[in-house]
């Protein structure tokens, strides 16, 4: 079975647009045909959507790299090449994108939440395009765009209603198999659970035999609990796997703090929830005001007179999953406060989507000798099949000026015979032409 991963890295590859065709007519009876060359067909977008399907991004382990279609070539008789198909690259819910600089561009939370990852690389127009009334036969096309690439990184926040927080080996797995139909790995050593896992549980009416026996017509209420890894002493700064393991609290509606009464524990019950309450709040100081109940567990090593006095160990209630003492009032007492979370915040507690916009204009740099012209249409510009062309050329000159480059590169301090730079190509520049 492939195992839980929560970071990952992905490699997003838009299509490459395709090239415009440099085509005449040539027809019986047709003298002197006109430009037919069709356009290139844009490339395929990535896109990044959350979906409840994946629960983990596994997917992206061992293989990172997506890529979406190249459109196609124009061709003659104004053919346009087809568009590259889209490619939609499902995420878990709870996903944070971030660029490779550490910035947050995305954070997908809801299912069908939608990240334009990476743009498809636009097609080149065909002579077709070229035609005026002053230059009737066009011998050039346009060239395709190159789709966008770069490295994104990939953490996963879980959604759920209730985090159980607790040391390691405070019973939280176990409580979690008891309640639910999860089955995480248990055992008795610290640090068992190395990655979070996922119960539902039904709370509602119990007729006899237990949890899961509910009645049809008493209202059940359906909850996501998360056990989430067990936290030491000075996770907030980052000690054990502590920051992987405190971000999975943020997104609960409830927190649910677990202190273990076994004797043979060493740490008292009253200890552990300060430590606990602590490392939370050092983490995100917003935790401490989310509603949460403290369960002290195990509560079958303690004498029967002292199961009575859940104040006196700074808990709530006391629990106990071997014998399922206090269980069903600890599920009952979190639907309650779930469902009071649930109307006072409707929907996710965070979560935004953060669109990034296409950049517009042109900038320029000088780097060494030469003047850097960057910008979409300043490089789309120049982007004809050839330049050597004098019609070409003046195409390529008439759209630098609209784009603005002139006034930009005087603004830079460029001068008659510099060098500029602009994509692949580098030519002197002469203001005014």
């Amino acid at each position: 079975m492939p195992g839980f991963v929560d970071e990952a890295q992905v490699h997003v590859k838009a299509g490459n647009g395709g090239a415009g065709a440099v085509s005449f007519r040539r027809e019986a009876h047709v003298d002197k045909g006109g430009p037919d060359g069709g356009d290139g067909g844009d490339g395929g977008d990535v896109y990044l959507e959350a979906s409840r399907d994946v629960v983990s991004l596994v997917a992206f382990e061992e293989h990172p790299h997506r890529r979406a279609g190249d459109g196609g070539h124009g061709s003659g008789k104004r053919r346009h090449g087809r568009r590259g198909a889209d490619l939609v690259v499902p995420v878990p819910e709870g996903t944070l994108v971030k660029a490779a600089n550490g910035d947050l561009v995305a954070d997908l939370v809801q299912h069908g939440d939608r990240y334009l990852a990476a743009r498809g690389g636009r097609g080149g127009k065909g002579n077709a395009r070229f035609l005026t009334n002053r230059l009737r036969a066009p011998a050039f096309a346009e060239q395709a765009e190159l789709g966008e690439e770069r490295w994104l990184d990939l953490e996963l926040e879980l959604m759920a209603d209730v985090a159980v927080v607790g040391f390691p080996n405070a019973g939280k797995s176990t409580l979690v198999s008891v309640v639910s139909a999860a089955r995480p790995k248990i055992a008795d050593y610290p640090f068992t659970t190395l990655v979070p896992h996922l119960g539902v549980v039904y709370a509602g009416r119990v007729e006899s035999g237990g949890l899961g026996l509910v009645s049809a017509r008493e209202s059940v209420t359906e909850l996501v609990i998360a056990d989430v890894p067990g936290l030491v002493e000075g996770a907030a700064e980052g000690r054990g796997l502590g920051h992987r393991f405190l971000r999975h609290v943020e997104r609960a509606r409830v927190l649910l703090i677990l202190v273990d009464l076994s004797p043979s524990e060493g740490r008292r019950p009253e200890d552990q929830l300060r430590v606990l309450l602590d490392e939370l709040g050092r983490y995100r100081p917003e935790l401490l005001d989310r509603p949460r109940l403290v369960a002290g567990s195990r509560a079958d090593t303690l004498p029967a007179p002292e199961r009575l006095r859940p104040e006196g160990y700074g808990a709530d209630l006391l629990i106990s999953a071997a014998t399922r003492e206090g269980i069903d009032e600890l599920v009952g007492r979190l639907a309650a406060l779930v469902t009071a979370e649930r109307a006072a915040t409707p929907g996710p507690r965070t979560g935004r989507v953060v669109h990034r916009p296409p950049p517009e204009g042109v900038s320029v740099v000088r780097e060494g000798g030469e003047f850097v012209v960057s910008g979409r249409e300043a490089t789309r510009a120049v982007a004809l099949s050839d330049l050597t062309d004098p019609d070409a050329l003046a195409v390529a000159q008439r759209r630098l000026r609209r784009a603005g480059v002139d006034r930009a590169l005087a603004r830079a301090g460029a001068r008659a015979g510099d060098a500029v730079r602009i994509g692949d190509m580098v030519f002197e520049w002469e203001p005014g032409t």
